[in-house]
């Protein structure tokens, strides 16, 4: 099961990132079929295969795992820019986004 979720997790976040798996596999310094094979269960990634992985797609590997965040690269790079907001400036964006889930 996790080993279903783990290739369709790795695929959804490839397509969002807009790259092929041949052009993943390179870019991560594997062979051409590395990403093809463990999107097609064949091969399941070493953990520092992992890491590199998640390194490419910009996420933690936490993120990875977090089956509900849609986009986790995007929410990192948002997070990452909230970090130098004032105290004030929190406090009408948690605002906005709580309007929006209404």
């Amino acid at each position: 099961m996790i080993e279903e979720q783990f290739v369709r997790r790795l695929t959804e976040l490839r397509m969002k990132k807009g790259v092929s798996a041949r052009a993943m596999s390179l870019s991560i310094g594997q062979s051409p079929g590395y990403i093809n094979n463990i999107e097609n269960g064949k091969n399941l990634p070493s953990m520092m295969g992992f890491f590199y992985i998640c390194e490419y797609l910009g996420i933690t590997p936490e993120k990875f795992f977090d089956f509900e965040c849609r986009d986790p690269s995007s929410l990192s790079a948002l997070f990452e820019s909230m970090r130098t907001l004032t105290d004030e400036q929190i406090a009408v964006l948690t605002f906005i986004v709580q309007s929006w889930r209404k």
